[in-house]
């Protein structure tokens, strides 16, 4: 039995990349021996265990054949008798298939060191062009290492492009899809992410209302850079400079789809875009199987974005309104979320890059001073049921009003 190190931990220990989980493969052993050494089995599929005191997952060195479609249509062989080098042979990119002794030497059959040192990802071998997620996947590592200088290799991009032109993408389950698409939101560059996708074809499989966007015009006034996607494209990189959880960054990614719904005779101008965009919102979170917590604050942000913009003209009854449309004396957190993609969203334009965005903290002072309204001492003057809601609302406005007059004159949005 020969144990190596796999995988992320290798090659980010070879980039100085930082890494937080390691995985390993065992070779020559069987599901037997490693239960009688404590192991703990968790794989369905193919024999994963894990470590009876890390908890760190151990698989055995196993082969694929492909048998179906989708990502699940393989048949692996997992027997004492498959080598290292094949192990490594069914792996996606060249840089995931360096393993490391318990000695620190490395094994390295398909050039990985050197496709890490030539910041290329290249596929390992055309098995590649077998699993239909590994495109994601690319699309995924490219995302975390192009601010590296990281390409993907012409031939990988040709391989990528043949997948999905031969549909097997349309049978990956929701979930293997919403994981590399969560996985890559939350990378250094997600914007590339969607730029790989679109090269590649598949964002028009996955995402159509996104990749629709692209070529769409918006008034130039607003949007110097005139292209809906690469608008959206901006706003996502303006979510990682804003350090956005990928709640906030989905939510962005999805904020403007409602423009892709508009008539070219009405272009550049995108009227009832936001309402459009919260119906596509809710058709994709069930398609893709997202969180909840996702397609609702995608749908808050895409029905409130411009309310927000405009915040420091509105009159305080509209101010209250967009405060109970978001729900924010309830849940501030999630408004906290809310304002963060509109400020993402404002300065993710050509030119506004580096622009203050005061609407946000305007609408959140204001949040602060409103929850300070004492409901207690209404129900004590004998008010309640909707008598003390519109007391509580009143008396919110008011606080609006006061404060909008003491804020003073900003420029507008």
């Amino acid at each position: 039995m020969d144990i190596y190190l796999v995988g992320g931990a290798v090659r980010d220990k070879l980039l100085g990349y930082p890494f937080h989980e390691r995985d390993w493969v065992v070779v020559g052993a069987t599901p037997e021996q490693m239960l009688a050494l404590g192991y703990r089995q968790v794989g369905k599929d193919f024999p994963v265990f894990l470590h009876p005191k890390t908890q760190e997952e151990y698989a055995l060195a196993r082969t694929e054949r492909k048998t179906g479609k989708g990502y699940k249509g393989f048949t692996c062989d997992s027997s004492a008798e498959v080598t290292l080098e094949q192990d490594l042979a069914r792996r996606d990119l060249s840089i995931n298939a360096i393993a490391e002794t318990q000695d620190g030497q490395l094994i390295d059959p398909y050039h990985g060191q050197q496709d890490l040192t030539d910041r290329v990802l290249r596929h390992v071998s055309p098995a590649f062009a077998e699993d239909p997620l590994r495109v994601l996947r690319v699309a995924r590592f490219a995302a975390r290492y192009y601010h590296l200088g990281f390409n993907i290799a012409e031939e990988t991009l040709i391989l990528m492009q043949q997948i999905v032109a031969s549909g097997e993408i349309t049978h990956l389950v929701p979930e293997r899809l919403w994981c590399e698409i969560d996985n890559a939101l939350s990378e250094q560059t997600p914007d590339e992410f969607i730029r790989v996708l679109r090269r590649c074809g598949a964002l028009k499989v996955i995402l159509p209302e996104l990749d629709c966007l692209f070529g769409i015009p918006q008034t130039k006034k607003y949007h110097p850079e005139i292209d809906t996607g690469e608008h959206v494209l901006m706003a996502l990189r303006q979510c990682v400079k804003l350090a956005a959880p990928t709640p906030v960054r989905y939510a962005v990614l999805l904020h403007d789809l409602g423009k892709g719904l508009t008539s070219q005779d009405q272009w550049p101008s995108h009227i009832g875009h936001e309402k459009k965009g919260s119906a596509l919102i809710e058709t994709i979170g069930e398609r893709l199987k997202a969180p909840k917590q996702y397609t609702d604050l995608a749908k808050q942000v895409a029905l409130y974005h411009t309310h927000c913009h405009r915040a420091l003209e509105m009159r305080p009854v509209k101010i209250m309104a967009l405060l109970e449309a978001t729900d924010a004396l309830r849940r501030p957190d999630r408004f906290q979320q809310f304002l963060l993609a509109c400020e993402a969203d404002a300065t993710g334009r050509l030119g506004f890059e580096n622009k203050d965005y005061p609407q946000a903290k305007y609408l959140q002072q204001i949040l602060e001073l409103i929850t300070k309204v004492d409901a207690k001492a209404l129900l004590d003057q004998g008010f309640k049921g909707s008598q003390l809601g519109e007391k509580l609302r009143q008396q919110r406005v008011h606080l609006i009003d006061t404060y909008r007059k003491n804020y003073g004159k900003k420029d507008e949005y």
